[in-house]
């Protein structure tokens, strides 16, 4: 049995509980495939990161990041929270205020200079108008009439994201999926909150595969954020309200950069320790 460092951090909210958890174990190269997916079923979490050195010259560490039903190429809150455990336990960047995360899909840049961390969106793996047949199908996971539906697209930048627009932020609270009939889409939902609201768009992640809704999401956002912004569908910055119907209060921050979409959030440590595998 060896042991390891350990952290568990909150993604997207400055209050420890009121974004998404993430649990980090760092110096993670003893452990198998199989051990990391075990632990990764064991937390029970949305996602649980394994920190590792650097196989590509240009990154400052790789990560894997582990469902508890499998290994994703990237995801976003665990992008923001495996950067913020790795500097806290001493990671120094190659380039001042900018760390290079290695994952599935290759690197991933995230600027540290700023009041919080923000991850440059990967490229989208998918994009384009959803099918007649998946957008039928999304309408009656949902019980939403298709006229309901304002826009949709598929916003794949690993994971597998398709989304839709519904008429406002109340209408996509109100939602109750029917999770069997979902399935096998991840699902981003979103809608525009009125003026008065510190976000400009609600947003839901429903995952029909494990039947379960994310708290927080950055991939999704970052790849809603890339539709959007490049459509005229939102501003290139504003916040994206999730995790509401959770009762929780994440904030992602959205902006774009000459091109390049940045999704930023508040990152707090809630537990650190030793890990005994």
């Amino acid at each position: 049995m060896s042991t390891f460092r350990f952290s568990q951090v909150n993604v997207f909210s400055a209050d420890p509980l009121g974004g998404n958890p993430l649990a980090v174990v760092h110096a993670a190269a003893g452990l198998s495939d199989a051990r990391m997916a075990a632990f990764a079923r064991w937390t029970n979490l949305s996602e649980t990161t394994f920190l590792l050195p650097a196989a590509d010259p240009g990154a400052d560490y790789r990560v894997r990041i582990f469902t508890p039903i499998g290994e994703l190429p990237f995801a976003g809150h665990p992008t923001l929270g495996s950067c913020h455990a790795w500097l806290a336990a001493g990671g120094k960047p190659r380039t001042r205020g900018v760390v290079s995360q290695q994952c599935g899909v290759g690197i991933v840049r995230i600027r540290t200079d700023g009041s919080r961390l923000e991850f440059a969106a990967p490229p989208l793996r998918r994009t384009g108008a959803l099918e007649p047949d998946v957008l039928a199908k999304i309408a009656e996971a949902l019980g939403v009439p298709s006229p309901d539906i304002v826009h949709h697209q598929w916003v794949d930048n690993g994971p597998g994201w398709c989304a839709v627009m519904l008429r406002s932020a109340q209408r996509v609270l109100s939602l109750r999926p029917d999770w069997a009939a979902l399935k096998p889409l991840k699902l981003g939902v979103m809608g525009p909150h009125d003026d008065a609201h510190d976000a400009a768009f609600e947003v839901r992640a429903f995952v029909g595969s494990g039947g379960y809704e994310d708290p927080v999401t950055g991939s999704l956002n970052a790849g809603l954020a890339q539709w959007l912004m490049r459509e005229g569908l939102a501003p290139t910055s504003y916040v994206a309200a999730q995790g509401s119907a959770l009762q929780r209060a994440g904030r992602v921050h959205l902006r774009m950069d000459q091109h390049q979409v940045w999704v930023g959030g508040e990152v707090v440590d809630v537990v650190r320790g030793e890990l005994s595998l």
